[in-house]
């Protein structure tokens, strides 16, 4: 049996800059980090056992005088508000890409969506940490649709401008942009007795193509073993998307979350295997796929 571990799996450039700081800010003394900085429960533990604190938004709003580390999925304007408010230090290691689509929904907020009845519509998972941030652009006046089964919330009467979560997935968020076209084309006809005149439908494919561009090698890897041991948080929305590819082209992907999750089965699986290839998510730290790795090894 031959086990390796997937070369592009692991932390995304965000995830990194992230970990990088908590881990050079705790030197200098007391951090607090707002959620957890990852969507990884292993290494949030690690991080812990550094010094870092975390906390929500409850606690911020009592704390004073402190420091506070911003994960890389980015905040609302009103996380911003309230440290000042409390003279809170901000260690702000917001990911750039998530910044950038931060303005360009707030931009387009205040151009079209401000008291228009326009529609700021975001691609995401509902009550994500990514999406709560991206909401807030818009005074938390954007629809979330976590899905095409969600378009019934749109109004295909007024102008639509879409955006998505960046670490979704491509297709999907292709297949919605057709059916919000389908849609109102269909309304367009003028025995449809909507008005459609003068509303616009804009779409803005904000993922992240670092991401994204893992998916096919992704797939690569998963078609190259007979096992798949798919390694990512159960809160981790792109541990979802990026094991299902895997599942998609190899049946034979399970799902852990770290070592104690291989249960007997899987390793007997694993063992009667000729290759065993182990991967994971943007939020999967590589020494925990390691870990993964020599529990299996060890277990021959």
């Amino acid at each position: 049996m031959i086990v390796t571990i997937d070369d592009n799996s692991g932390f995304c450039f965000g995830v990194t800059t992230a970990i990088e700081t908590a881990e050079r800010e705790l030197q200098k003394g007391q951090l607090f980090c707002l959620g957890d900085i990852v969507h990884n429960g292993q290494e949030v533990e690690r991080l812990d056992k550094m010094g870092l604190e975390t906390i929500d938004y409850d606690d911020l709003r009592t704390l004073h005088n402190v420091r506070v580390l911003l994960r890389a999925h980015g905040e609302p304007p009103s996380t911003y508000h309230i440290a000042k408010r409390n003279n809170i230090e901000i260690i702000d290691a917001s990911c750039p890409v998530v910044l950038h689509l931060q303005k360009r929904i707030r931009d387009t907020y205040q151009a079209h969506g401000k008291g228009t009845g326009a529609q700021i519509v975001i691609f995401g998972q509902k009550g994500h940490a990514e999406v709560i941030g991206l909401e807030g652009q818009t005074n938390n006046t954007a629809i979330v649709i976590e899905s095409i089964s969600d378009l019934d919330q749109l109004d295909y009467s007024k102008s639509i401008y879409l955006f998505s979560q960046t670490t979704k997935s491509v297709e999907e968020f292709q297949q919605i942009v057709s059916e919000i076209n389908e849609q109102r084309t269909k309304l367009a006809n003028p025995d449809s007795g909507v008005q459609t005149q003068n509303t616009v439908f804009e779409y803005h494919d904000t993922i992240c193509r670092n991401v994204a561009n893992r998916v096919k090698k992704l797939q690569e890897f998963a078609r190259s073993n007979d096992v798949v041991i798919f390694v990512g948080g159960k809160k981790s929305s792109n541990a979802k998307v990026l094991y299902n590819n895997c599942l998609e082209v190899n049946p034979c992907t399970i799902f852990v979350s770290n070592p104690t999750d291989l249960t007997p089965e899987i390793v007997q699986q694993c063992q009667s295997a000729e290759r065993v290839g182990i991967c994971g998510a943007t939020s999967t730290p590589k020494w925990l796929m390691e870990e993964v790795k020599q529990y299996i090894v060890n277990s021959l």
